[in-house]
């Protein structure tokens, strides 16, 4: 029989698995920022702006939220009110990493810029706080540099290509994020979430200003879970 070790007690995991996993996540997911500077870009917004976007705002869905209202016409701050949405699960992200990571209070502002879905997971994962913080900073790291290098990559390629509708890129985001979240649907509730929130954003998305329909599927969750909770 197993036991659990709690946080803040070194179980003497290597460096080296902790590291290894810790790049793997980084490295898989940094390489898609190429995929929101192409996406940026064909919404009309300037290599610039996308690379203002990645480094302070540094949370894919939220910025491929933006970037598609944007390039549906929306308006600025509709499509703003989405992506603030979609990135307020961060600030839930970082009541739970504040007690696990316990860092130093002169670190913590640095250490909020980070926390998103990947560093999140891989610090969660990890069996003490010794190994914990090891997998959020270089999770967290290698993420920042490769998204912004890539998002930098991606604008400028697709203003040299032109129209990138054309090539079929403007899929490239889309795609993208759904190839991460995919991966993440492992439990019967969280795929009816995904495709209640599929219906009510493609359904509204014909009769609602561009950016509403993605507010209006953020409604997928609580219903589900009404409803879970409803069953005898």
């Amino acid at each position: 029989m197993t036991q659990e070790t709690p946080a803040g007690v070194d179980a003497g995991r290597p460096r080296a698995a902790v590291v290894r996993d810790a790049l793997g996540v980084g490295v898989a997911v940094g390489l898609s920022g190429f995929a929101f500077g192409v996406t940026a870009a064909g919404a009309g917004i300037s290599a610039l702006q996308a690379c203002v976007l990645s480094l302070l705002v540094f949370t894919g869905a939220s910025q491929f939220a933006l970037v598609g209202a944007l390039a549906a016409g929306g308006n600025p701050f509709t499509a703003a009110a989405g992506a603030f949405f979609l990135g307020t699960r961060n600030a839930f992200y970082g009541l739970r990493l504040s007690q696990l990571l316990a860092l130093p209070r002169a670190a913590k502002p640095f250490a909020a810029h980070w926390v998103i879905d990947e560093t999140t997971a891989v610090a969660l994962a990890q069996p003490d706080r010794k190994s914990a913080r090891l997998g959020f900073t270089v999770t967290g790291l290698t993420l920042y540099v490769l998204w912004n290098l890539t998002t930098l990559l991606g604008a400028l390629g697709a203003e040299a290509i032109g129209d990138t509708a054309a090539w079929g890129l403007d899929a490239a985001g889309p795609a993208v994020f759904l190839a991460l979240l995919a991966p993440m649907l492992k439990t019967g509730t969280e795929r009816a979430v995904a495709a209640l929130a599929l219906v009510l954003g493609l359904g509204f998305l014909p009769v609602l200003p561009a950016g509403v329909p993605v507010l209006v599927a953020a409604l997928a969750a609580p219903a589900v879970l009404w409803m879970k909770g409803r069953r005898p």
